[in-house]
């Protein structure tokens, strides 16, 4: 399989990019499909992502295009990579030119706004009018830079169709990227979404001039929640304590490539949410999924303290010191 089977990459952002580059050796042709018509002229001439990833060159393999039809033409894998508030108006801009022997993984961390789905859903959703889909889900603690420049990285394929979570781990996998299947893609999928929320908050950590003691305390106490919105909605806890889980995590609240982090550490300066946004070049998902994540809760009737007050913080309606505080001044409670 390895080296016959072509690939269509649908978002050409830092993240979908990076893919192209670190699965060009597993592939005789990868696609990478974008909107923006300067962005692949430009990448076309200078085989360079300037806009969402500078300083690294695209493999001969790797062909921008801003042709959906051309992009999956003759794919075998097709991977998602858009932002989320995207997906579903694409996988129907897809549909008709998608075949039923396509296999598809969805790399992008979000929730739809008004259906709460995630994003392998919104996927399946559209794709099912036309032919059931087979749908992996790919995510971990990977900044695309890093994986850009060949650092080794991890990450989880998740499916409950285990032959074709095994067959895309065979064919990602390569000297410096190593894929771990797993059977609960609800559990990957809102690991990767939910953290980002966290992300923000222990950005506005960083933000107030808060320690170690503080993120630690944070990282724990966000994981809890999020495994207990995950495991309502069916995945799995021993997913939520690995790599899509806390290894997504611990490196999206502390690494200075975190988008989400960075939103927080300028929330906490006294910025508007839409100043901050106005600035950056890249979407912070963990914004969005905030208010989807808080929604999800109260249907499920879950506690989740930290999103709330994430949430009140992103609307407007509370300081991030008075959420803190509220934080802290809680109900007693055991662990």
């Amino acid at each position: 399989m390895i080296g016959r089977t072509n690939a269509a990459i649908i978002g050409a952002g830092s993240w979908g990019t990076a893919l192209s580059i670190v699965l060009a050796s597993r592939f005789e042709r990868i696609r990478l499909w974008a909107h923006e018509t300067e962005l692949v002229a430009s990448m076309r001439e200078t085989r360079v992502n300037n806009v969402f990833l500078p300083g690294f060159f695209l493999p001969p393999q790797v062909e921008p295009t801003t042709d959906l039809r051309y992009a999956l033409a003759g794919a075998g894998v097709v991977i998602g990579v858009m932002p989320s508030r995207f997906a579903r108006s694409l996988y129907e801009r897809m549909l008709p030119h998608l075949e039923p022997h396509m296999r598809f993984v969805s790399a992008t961390k979000g929730l739809e706004q008004n259906t709460l789905l995630r994003t392998s859903e919104v996927a399946r959703d559209v794709i099912r009018q036309k032919f059931e889909p087979r749908i992996a889900v790919l995510s971990g603690p990977t900044f695309a830079r890093e994986v850009a420049r060949g650092e080794p990285a991890a990450v989880v394929v998740a499916s409950t169709d285990r032959e074709l979570a095994v067959s895309i781990q065979r064919e990602f996998s390569g000297p410096t990227f190593r894929l771990y299947f797993n059977d609960d893609p609800v559990g990957v999928e809102l690991g990767a979404a939910l953290k980002n929320i966290i992300a923000i908050a222990a950005g506005i950590c960083d933000g107030l001039g808060l320690g170690n003691n503080t993120i630690a305390a944070l990282i724990t106490r966000g994981l809890a929640e999020i495994t207990r919105l995950a495991t309502a909605l069916g995945g799995q806890q021993k997913t939520l304590s690995g790599l899509a889980g806390l290894g997504d995590l611990v490196l999206t609240c502390t690494g200075d490539l975190s988008r989400n982090r960075s939103v927080g550490i300028e929330l906490a300066k006294g910025r508007s949410l839409a100043e901050i946004l106005s600035s950056m070049t890249m979407i912070a998902e963990g914004v969005e999924t905030t208010a989807a994540a808080c929604e999800l809760a109260r249907k499920c009737k879950v506690d989740m303290p930290i999103t709330e007050q994430m949430d009140a913080i992103l609307r407007g309606a509370k300081s991030p010191r008075d959420a803190l505080r509220e934080l802290m001044e809680r109900e007693l409670k055991s662990e």
